[in-house]
Parts: structure tokens; C-alpha cells; sequence
């Protein structure tokens, strides 16, 4: 079982969250909407962005990437982004000859790293890209797995119903392809006057959507095409749409491919409960009468379902056949009431020979690895490198990975 404190501060954290979400709720019904949208709530601190690297390595930035919504990002850039791997010496590979491929990826230059798109929890009413859980799981990810985080700041509900949110999810997707192609015209337009490029921190381009800026970090380290997807309660119904919407584009979301993705405890739901669902109605933190009501909060009232392709992937709309869906990592509580459901969407990618695994953890709750109060215990550490372990079969380079 949870521990006392546990116990006493999901208590005193779902009286909290009652009130917010009726106060929300109060809000949506007077109209106090905005069409810009918002992706933070004025009553959840927020850590800066520093973009030099820390004691921990990890160095941020925000960046705003829509002019038309609040839409936003904060990147984590590691600092073995860095590092320049050795040339090829003959033998400095211990008699192993590399291939042509091996050769230009030693090449004495920055080291590219994979990209993760993360999408934070928070029942798609409350959360942020830049809380002081998210931004410490994500500087902890991005260290673990040596990559390039990219935390999105969606639009919250009641301002922004659905599908903002799914559409900010597929919206940086693209936008990634986007700074991957500008980055290599501005590479081309370098090389075709014999070199240099000039600095890409202040490169521009123009293209159909007008002057657009280099993101200098992505340009220089980023590698979309190892792009995993990780999405926290909420955040996993993100991951997974936008995964769908990316299987379906195929070779048109080129440059990017997204590999893999995490599914930490979905906010999956639908209307014939599971065992869990009766069992646990009440349990820790996100209770389903909670959870109900974000649902109510994040839905608009004409298309309200507990079956809706937002709520239940197993009655999902918008496809593809479950045998094209991408390997998919899936992480439950014990406690929660909402993990009967994700283990059957697992259980359905294996019946087609989707790799799926599930990682159950004993005597956890919601969000037992990025809540606040919760980041620092041995079951979310241990979480955290059992996402790596996995993870790294997809994003290392070929002829490089680790053995399982």
C-alpha cells in the first residue's frame, strides 16, 4: 500500500483539485474563453528557462512557436550533445572496420541526438510544460537517455477545448520536420558558396508560411529522424493520436520518424467500466469523479462520450489499423484506477505483433513518477531507467545498440 504521506497528501490534493475544476467549470459556463488560449494556470509556479548547462547537465530554453495560439515549448539539451565523437584512426576500433556509414557518423563534429516530444499530465485542464515536476522529469530524461527533450505546452481546457490539445501535438510534430528541412537549406546555401553558412543562430528563410528562424539547438543536434514520443496521463492520449496521424503520413512526415513511444499511465476511459474502474473508482490523486469532470471540462458538450476516439483507444476514429502503430511502452500503477484499460490496448498491439510491454509497478498511484512530491522516490527512479532501458533499442544508432 501508499505510504501515509502518501495517502494524506492525495487527500489534500484532490480537495484542491475539486475546487479547481469547478471553479473552471463556472468559468466555461460565463464564457470566459479565450481563443488565443492559455497553457498554464496563474496559481501553478513555473521554473525558468536557463539556457546554460547546470549541475545537472541539462541546459532549457523556451520557445513560442505559434503566433496565432499560445502554443509553446521548452527544449532540454544535454551536455554530451557536446561532445565530438573520434575520428576514424585505423585502429582505434580494436580491428573492427567501419563501414562508410560508421565513418561519417565519427566525423569530428557535434553529436546528434534523438528527439523525445513530451506532453505533460494534468487531465487536459491543468499542468504545464514549464511546472517544476515537468521541467525535473524532463531534464531527468534527457540525461538518461542522452537525447534532445522537447516539452510541449499545449492549449489547456475549458479555453481551448478539444482538439486543441491534439492539434498543438501534431502542430510541433510538424514544425520539427519544418526546422529539420530549414536546417539543411541553410546547410546547402552554405555549402554551395563554398562553406561557412554564417551563424544559423541568426539564419532566416523564406518559405510558403513566410521568414522562418532556424532553431539553432535542433540544427545542431537534433536528429529527427530517432524521434520518440512520451506522454505523462493526459499527455499519452497526445502521444498516442499523434502517433497514429504519423503512421498514416508515412514518408510524407519525412524528415522526421517517429520510432517508439511511452505511454506513462493513459487517461484512457470508456463507457462499460473495467475491473479497475469499479474497483478503484475512488483511488489516489486522479479519482474517476475527477477525471470525469475534466473530461466534461476538455470535450465540448455536443460531442461528449466516455467512448469518444479522445477518451478510448479502443473505439479510436482516426486510425491506422493497430498492426501499423509503432512499438508502444506502456506504464500502470497498481493503484490506479484507469490501468485495466491501457493494459488491453497493449494486449490488442500484441495480438497483432506490436511490440507492447507493459511495466506494472506494485503499490504505485497516478502519476507515481512525475508528481511533485513523488519524483525522488525508488519507484520513480527506477521507473525512469526502465523507460530508458527500453527506449534505447529504438533510438540507438544501428551496429551500436545495447544488448537485452
Amino acid at each position: 500500500m501508499p505510504s501515509v504521506a502518501v495517502k494524506l497528501y492525495s487527500i489534500i490534493f484532490k480537495i484542491l483539485l475539486k475546487h479547481k475544476l469547478q471553479l473552471l467549470h463556472q468559468a466555461a459556463i460565463e464564457g470566459a474563453t479565450s481563443p488565443f488560449g492559455i497553457t498554464s494556470r496563474p496559481d501553478e509556479s513555473a521554473v525558468p528557462a536557463n539556457p546554460s548547462f547546470g549541475p545537472d547537465g541539462v541546459a532549457t530554453k523556451d520557445i513560442h512557436v505559434d503566433p496565432l495560439t499560445s502554443l509553446s515549448l521548452r527544449l532540454f539539451l544535454p551536455d554530451s550533445s557536446l561532445d565530438r565523437a573520434p575520428r576514424d584512426n585505423g585502429g582505434a576500433y580494436g580491428g573492427y572496420l567501419p563501414s562508410v556509414a560508421d565513418a561519417r557518423r565519427r566525423s569530428a563534429g557535434p553529436r546528434k541526438l534523438p528527439v523525445v516530444l513530451q506532453f505533460h499530465g494534468g487531465g487536459f485542464v491543468s499542468g504545464s510544460n514549464t511546472s517544476a515536476a515537468n521541467d525535473f522529469f524532463c531534464r531527468r530524461v534527457a540525461k538518461l537517455l542522452d537525447v534532445i527533450v522537447i516539452a510541449v505546452g499545449y492549449r489547456l481546457a475549458p479555453e481551448s477545448r478539444y482538439p486543441a490539445a491534439f492539434e498543438d501535438g501534431l502542430k510541433v510534430l510538424y514544425w520539427l520536420g519544418k526546422q529539420a528541412n530549414l536546417a539543411d537549406c541553410i546547410k546547402s546555401m552554405g555549402t554551395a558558396k563554398g562553406g561557412g553558412g554564417g551563424d544559423i543562430r541568426k539564419s532566416q528563410i523564406a518559405d510558403a508560411l513566410g521568414s522562418s528562424s532556424v532553431e539553432p539547438w535542433l540544427a545542431a543536434h537534433g536528429d529527427p529522424s530517432r524521434c520518440v514520443l512520451l506522454g505523462v496521463s493526459c499527455g499519452a492520449n497526445i502521444a498516442d493520436f499523434v502517433a497514429r496521424k504519423a503512421v498514416e503520413a508515412g514518408k510524407l512526415a519525412e524528415p522526421v520518424k517517429v520510432v517508439a513511444q511511452v505511454l506513462m499511465y493513459p487517461f484512457f476511459t470508456g463507457s462499460a467500466p473495467t475491473r479497475s474502474e469499479i474497483k478503484l473508482a475512488n483511488s489516489y490523486f486522479y479519482d474517476k469523479a475527477l477525471c470525469l469532470l475534466a473530461w466534461k471540462l476538455f470535450l465540448p458538450e455536443e460531442e461528449f462520450s466516455l467512448d469518444h476516439p479522445a477518451a478510448n483507444p479502443a473505439v479510436s476514429g482516426w486510425g491506422p489499423p493497430l498492426k501499423c502503430m509503432l512499438p508502444t511502452l506502456t506504464v500502470v500503477a497498481e493503484h490506479d484506477w484507469m490501468r485495466d484499460r491501457a493494459i488491453a490496448y497493449s494486449e490488442e498491439l500484441r495480438k497483432v505483433n506490436v511490440d507492447a510491454p507493459v511495466l506494472e509497478y506494485k503499490d504505485a498511484v497516478h502519476e507515481f513518477a512525475t508528481l511533485d512530491m513523488l519524483l525522488r522516490t525508488p519507484q520513480a527512479l527506477a521507473c525512469a531507467d526502465d523507460i530508458a532501458i527500453w527506449v534505447k533499442k529504438y533510438i540507438s544508432i544501428r551496429g551500436h545498440e545495447f544488448s537485452y
